[in-house]
């Protein structure tokens, strides 16, 4: 497999897993991977907050880690990056009043480029107005904005992901095995199509 570029959009009160746990797994097999936030530079952190399934009617919410950004979000040029991921949390709800940030997500739909986003990610590609005529997978709470933005929400169970042409979408960070597996396939693909043209 050949080496891949992502980017990886961040921001105070991310979902701990969901964020740390393609970090590490997606250098593990030899990307690299860039998290950025807006109004933060290389070496500030992100606070991160970990939701759990105890039960409840909706999901528990902890305070998580910090984690430390390894790029500069206003450094960032969209062009230069293989593919996109958009872990969930609180993030994702704030990130999409950021023109720049939605600015990026049409970037790489536009450019045709994989995208992975999980849990609560798909609030950023409802804002940017990419989900037309696409079918995804989200947390169920986010499932009307998907309505609403023109896609169409597939019910999956929390251990599952789903792919639709180049997005990738699950429902939290119980379906990690599979949102990454399937992440990969794509971006494999989509790594031998650009090699081949």
């Amino acid at each position: 497999m050949k080496s891949a570029k992502i980017l990886v959009l961040a921001g105070d009160f991310v979902e701990d897993y969901e964020l740390m746990v393609p970090f590490q797994a997606l250098q593990m097999v030899g990307h690299t991977v860039d998290v950025v936030c807006p109004g933060k530079k290389k070496g500030e952190q992100v606070r991160t907050a970990i939701h759990d399934f105890e039960g409840d009617q909706t999901y528990t919410e902890k305070r998580g880690h910090n984690f430390t950004l390894n790029a500069t979000f206003d450094e960032v040029n969209p062009a230069s990056y293989d593919a996109l991921l958009v872990p969930g949390g609180r993030a994702p709800e704030y990130l999409r009043l950021n023109p720049k940030v939605l600015d990026i997500v049409r970037h790489f739909d536009r450019e045709g480029k994989p995208i992975a986003a999980l849990c609560h990610g798909p609030q950023l590609l409802a804002a940017a107005g990419v989900l037309k005529g696409r079918k995804l997978n989200c947390y169920p709470a986010c499932a009307p904005e998907i309505g609403l933005a023109g896609g169409t929400f597939v019910s999956l169970e929390m251990t599952d992901a789903m792919v639709d042409g180049k997005l990738v979408t699950g429902p939290a960070w119980p379906a990690h095995p599979a949102w990454l597996a399937k992440f990969l396939d794509v971006l494999d693909a989509h790594l031998k199509e650009q090699a081949a043209a």
